[in-house]
């Protein structure tokens, strides 16, 4: 009898134990959208903040890109979902709008100190005094260019475009259509649906004399000066240099990918895209600049904690968005994704600033802007509508930019006037 006493006395404690193990435990949820590389880089951050804090387990759930908004959307005013979770930073307007957001507390995300440490682009995730997500990565854009096809045309791959005429000039060579005029393989990829809108928006706009918005981000100027302009190039890009189909292979980065196209201006994150794929010969460059100017677009997805998240939650959620946002994360980052360091202390070391990859997108930092979307996805598809009026309506550039400027202050005029 005092065996069996003591063997179900021990079971009884072993139970004990094993349950307040448990309750000590607490089980926090991360949502991003699904790229690979992304994804790789999450698991591996979770691993070294799990080891570091035992207390604590990390479930990480991933939605394709597509579906991801209606998925936070609809799950967090539930109190369901994400206990942290990562948006573009154009979206931080509708986010805080429905209530999907809680801001960083500045006990322990200090507003100074963020400013600090952060490259400038980050106030763009600061309202009511607050930030309310900070990145582990920011991005800037660049051009890739493939190798083979520069030395197949005869042009010297240790010497791409620096200028726009050039990049015009070199795409000619390398452009081939078959005796229909069909692309077979694209001087330059053209996709609007990609980063080109931020290339005109950001960039070419600059380039030819103006800017998209004015300083306070309420009136737009893209319809004054160098919206006309820059439209025009790009634009001309398929029309009259006939260096690429509009549309073709659907996908921008595709025909690149693919090995059938020889320029490509993308975002930092499609390093990581083109590092995997077999017999692409491929480097990159910086931006090509216009009349002397030089200008890029940088933009970053940011992680926020949820506004469902309360109590022994909230308190990990936090400390897993500090693993996220530590320097450590963000080196591992960069070599996963291709993504370049929030903080300009990681970034701008001597090691990334001189890497024949990652290089060209950390320079383009020191001359980048970024767009304080006040919709980025109603913003963008004002950019295609008025790529689609032009290219396929064959609507005049000069008309094509008032009516999206007409749009799109109306879009500015209703959000300010909340």
């Amino acid at each position: 009898m005092k065996t069996l006493f003591v063997t179900l006395a021990a079971a009884a404690l072993s139970l004990a134990v094993s349950a307040g193990a448990r309750a000590q435990t607490v089980e926090i949820e991360y949502w991003q959208y699904f790229f690979k590389e992304r994804v790789t880089a999450v698991d591996a951050l979770i691993k070294t903040f799990e080891a570091a804090n035992p207390g604590i387990k990390v479930k990480h759930t991933h939605f394709p890109y597509a579906q991801y908004q209606t998925k936070v959307a609809a799950a967090v005013p539930a109190g369901e979902g994400p206990d942290v979770v990562q948006l573009y930073y154009g979206w931080l307007e509708e986010y805080r709008k429905a209530n999907l957001l809680a801001p960083l507390p500045k006990d322990q995300f200090d507003v100074a100190a963020v400013e600090r440490d952060f490259f400038p682009i980050v106030k763009a995730m600061k309202a009511d005094g607050a930030y309310w997500g900070l990145p582990t990565a920011v991005r800037s854009m660049a051009l890739f260019y493939n190798k083979k096809l520069m030395s197949e045309a005869g042009l010297d791959p240790s010497k791409p475009p620096t200028t726009t005429d050039e990049l015009i000039a070199q795409a000619g060579k390398i452009v081939k259509r078959d005796p229909a005029g069909n692309t077979l393989t694209a001087g330059y990829t053209m996709g609007p649906v990609g980063q080109d809108h931020h290339w005109w928006r950001e960039i070419l706009v600059r380039q030819f004399g103006g800017q998209a918005y004015s300083d306070d981000g309420k009136k737009v100027m893209y319809d004054q000066k160098g919206g006309a302009a820059g439209l025009q190039f790009y634009a001309d890009i398929a029309t009259k240099h006939k260096l690429t189909t509009y549309g073709f292979m659907d996908e921008t980065q595709a025909a690149f990918r693919a090995g059938r196209a020889g320029f490509h201006i993308d975002g930092s994150f499609r390093i990581g895209t083109f590092q995997g794929v077999p017999n692409l010969d491929w480097a990159v460059t910086e931006l090509p600049s216009h009349n002397g100017v030089k200008s890029n677009f940088a933009s970053y997805w940011v992680n926020g904690v949820s506004s469902k998240s309360s109590g022994a939650k909230r308190d990990a959620a936090m400390k897993f968005l500090k693993h996220l946002t530590s320097d450590d994360a963000m080196q591992l980052w960069l070599k996963t994704t291709g993504e370049l360091p929030a903080k300009p202390s990681v970034a701008l070391s001597s090691g990334n600033k001189s890497d024949p990859v990652y290089g060209p997108f950390i320079l383009g930092l020191a001359y980048s802007h970024t767009t304080e979307f006040v919709n980025e996805a109603k913003q963008r598809q004002i950019f295609l509508d008025m790529m689609d009026r032009v290219s396929l309506q064959k609507m005049p550039v000069a008309e094509a930019i008032k009516i999206a400027a007409k749009e799109e202050q109306q879009l500015l005029d209703d959000h300010f006037k909340k």
